[in-house]
């Protein structure tokens, strides 16, 4: 099975060769056989872990900023994504790698996020990342995230690492095969992408590093434009995009920074370019975003929340004093009226989707950008796990 090169994120996984940008590396075997997964299975909720690890030095604004716009695009790629029928639960995480405002004490490698389901965070902490002059040590950021993450112990879910950089993979104290070879036999896929020529990439250890954990060795060009092709659906995406927020009940102390943080990633996404805003759109249209810490609706609908015993000072004030069955009420009318926006985001993208396919039988293959490598070797590594991109 072919696999295609792959970037600076980290999704635990096991995945096969690749090809990024027109660069064809080794076939790599599916470490879990996708015709034979147990049949217990079909009961369980899959788990895709991605670990994005960044190098943050001063070269690498373009990466950084590819990141941000490209970030639903990404996530997009798993909103649909099913193993015998279940949708998957999405957990990120990001690291920052290669900047001296980190102690050196540290590899100048710092914990952004650890693993989480919130995706607005992950979009905060991308746009609050700043670069500086550093030491780039890929092994010593691998092998802080094995340690300090939260991996899923299951040799079904797929756990993914994505680090993203330019300088050589020796760099540093750790030895970097040593710790790929860790990964591998945990069932953790590294894939490495590099920000520069194929060649160098290889000659520097980026190849090796990728091959040794399983994983998909691509090359990037951080500074290219990322591709977007404008559609006629986009703006009225992005618009109802905004509509979604006014069907959100934010509670408890989370509540506010919550509806604060949802309003100032729109306009991140906004401000992105790149089509960054529909793409964001349509994330928020699907069940993999969700909001249960700080909405009402996302709480009761995973039964994260009971409205029966949920303290009056923890709602909103137009809700205090409500009874119980009147907070129920005004939670199942947000409820509808976000999933009839969804329902009409959803549509429009079908519209788009067609579009999209028709412009680019006419135009020329994709670029060698963040998103590509990245949502390439996704879709190939998930099916190794059984997992569908749809």
């Amino acid at each position: 099975m072919t696999k295609r090169t792959l970037a600076v994120l980290s999704l635990s996984l096991t995945v096969g060769g690749a090809v990024f940008a027109g660069t064809r590396v080794e076939a790599h075997r599916c470490p879990v056989d996708p015709a034979r997964l147990p049949d217990n299975l079909k009961s369980q909720t899959p788990v895709v872990q991605l670990a994005i690890l960044l190098d943050t030095s001063n070269s690498m604004d373009g990466l950084i900023d590819q990141a941000r716009s490209q970030l639903w695009k990404i996530v997009n790629e798993l909103a649909n994504a099913r193993r015998f029928g279940r949708a998957v639960e999405l957990q990120v995480a990001l690291y920052e790698y290669g900047n001296n405002r980190i102690p050196a004490s540290q590899g100048y490698v710092r914990r952004v996020l650890p693993f989480t389901t919130d995706l607005d965070r992950m979009s905060e902490e991308l746009f609050a990342l700043t670069t500086n002059g550093g030491d780039e040590y890929c092994g010593t950021v691998i092998q802080t995230a094995l340690d300090e993450l939260r991996w899923s112990i299951s040799p079904t879910d797929l756990k993914v690492v994505f680090i993203a950089g330019n300088e050589p993979f020796t760099q540093g104290p750790i030895n970097f095969r040593k710790v790929c070879a860790r990964a591998q036999a945990r069932g953790i896929v590294v894939n490495t992408i590099h920000c520069g020529s194929r060649d160098e990439g290889a000659r520097t250890g980026w190849r090796e590093g990728a091959l040794l954990a399983d994983g998909s060795y691509s090359i990037i060009d951080q500074h290219r434009t990322v591709e977007h092709l404008e559609a006629p659906q986009d703006s009225e995406i992005a618009r109802l995009g905004l509509e979604l927020n006014k069907t959100y009940i934010p509670y408890g102390a989370k509540g506010r920074d919550g509806q604060a943080r949802q309003a100032a990633q729109d306009k991140n996404a906004e401000q992105s370019g790149a089509g960054s805003a529909t793409h964001r759109a349509l994330t928020k249209a699907n069940r993999i975003y969700s909001n249960a810490g700080w909405d009402l609706v996302d709480a009761v609908k995973n039964e994260k929340l009971d409205l029966k015993v949920v303290k009056e000072a923890e709602l909103p004030a137009e809700m205090q004093g409500l009874t119980v069955e009147q907070r129920k009420s005004v939670v199942e009318a947000k409820a509808k009226e976000r999933e009839s926006i969804q329902a009409q985001i959803k549509a429009l993208n079908q519209e788009r989707n067609q579009f999209v396919a028709q412009e680019r039988r006419t135009k020329s293959a994709a670029t060698d950008t963040l998103d590509v490598v990245v949502t390439d070797a996704l879709r190939e590594q998930a099916a190794c796990r059984g997992i569908e991109l749809q």
